[in-house]
């Protein structure tokens, strides 16, 4: 008998050893979900932080509007975003969310157009009536105006956008409202809107698809997508008349502003003449208070550490990938939110 209850107590400490570090296993796993505008930044930056750090990130790329879902039912550490929550989101959730910058990123007007030598120029109105149907041939003449001398053929648009809630499509859309009076009435800003019209795809991965496939087909991608797939785009005319390349510089022209103590700002349309227009920050959302859903503290450390990471030593990784790294007073201001964070109301860092 003694030998038997000898076992059973060998047994229940196994047992409680393998709970505990399974327990320790799943707060060194930690779960991601939304941007896929940010999606190549934060691979790599997880990818680093993994090699020196006992800690796997598991982030999902399925767009910002389903990454505030996930996070909204909580069942990630962070969503990434490229739109701050509105306030039906806010409202949702219920308790306050900290938005922590991790770079700044430009969309660029992606297309597919055989025969045209050179790099295209839209105007922001052009690129509003494109999107609201008006304007549906590339050898239209407002898109002559601006590109004289280019060989346009006479060959229906076809528009590709978003077919899931997207930060992206928010950038987009953003500036599209302010250059635009008619699409700021008839459709406005949002992760998901109303396209008048066009094909949708999901993801960056499905609007370069689509444009790559689809002759005469223009579209809206995260710059760093542009690149990887070898793809022509515009350049954008910015507020003080100029058209304007997205690059690595123009991006971080446009991302050098005073940010709120939110950190909640648009960067559309930006006042630097210099600067490219439809530029945006991209955020990695998380609750306030972290002591939710049985989390542990150490879990919540876990996740304020990365976060920390990725906006002081993750920098590194932002310009190679044509990010915009934050500027000194940018990360200031991440460092004072990821600083508000709490668990069980004290702070964690």
């Amino acid at each position: 008998m003694k030998v038997i209850k000898s076992l059973q107590l060998a047994i229940v400490a196994i047992a409680a050893s393998c709970i505990t570090l399974s327990a320790s296993a799943q707060d060194n796993t930690l779960l991601g979900a939304g941007s896929t505008f940010v999606y190549p930044l934060f691979s790599k930056i997880f990818a680093e932080y993994g090699k020196t750090h006992d800690v796997k990130v598991n982030y999902q790329s399925i767009g910002s509007g389903g990454g505030i879902l996930q996070l909204t039912n909580k069942t990630v550490d962070f969503g990434g975003s490229d739109a701050p929550l509105n306030a039906e989101q806010a409202k949702k959730i219920g308790v306050p969310v900290l938005h922590i910058p991790m770079a700044s990123g430009a969309v660029v007007v992606t297309y597919n157009v055989p025969g045209v030598k050179g790099t295209l120029k839209l105007t922001g109105k052009d690129l509003a009536d494109i999107y609201l149907g008006k304007i549906t041939n590339w050898n239209s003449g407002e898109i002559k105006a601006t590109n004289p001398g280019a060989n346009l053929p006479d060959l229906p648009i076809v528009v590709i956008h978003r077919s899931d809630g997207s930060g992206t499509s928010f950038i987009f859309t953003d500036y599209l409202t302010k250059v635009n009076p008619e699409w700021a009435s008839k459709i406005g800003k949002a992760s998901a809107v109303n396209w008048p019209a066009g094909l949708g795809g999901k993801g960056n991965e499905g609007v370069a698809g689509l444009v790559k496939q689809t002759p005469g087909a223009i579209g809206y991608n995260e710059l760093a997508y542009a690149i990887q797939n070898k793809m022509a785009y515009a350049d954008v005319q910015n507020k003080s008349g100029k058209f304007i390349t997205p690059t690595l510089e123009t991006t971080t022209l446009s991302s050098n502003v005073e940010l709120p103590a939110n950190a909640e700002v648009s960067l559309t349309n930006t006042d630097n003449p210099k600067g490219y227009p439809i530029t945006s920050f991209t955020w990695a959302l998380i609750y306030k208070e972290q002591k939710y859903s049985d989390r542990s503290a150490a879990r919540a450390k876990t996740v304020l550490t990365l976060l920390w990471y990725n906006i002081h030593e993750g920098q590194k990784n932002c310009a190679p990938l044509n990010y915009a790294p934050l500027s000194k007073s940018a990360v200031k201001v991440a460092e004072k939110i990821l600083k508000s964070a709490t668990y069980d109301g004290k702070a964690i860092l």
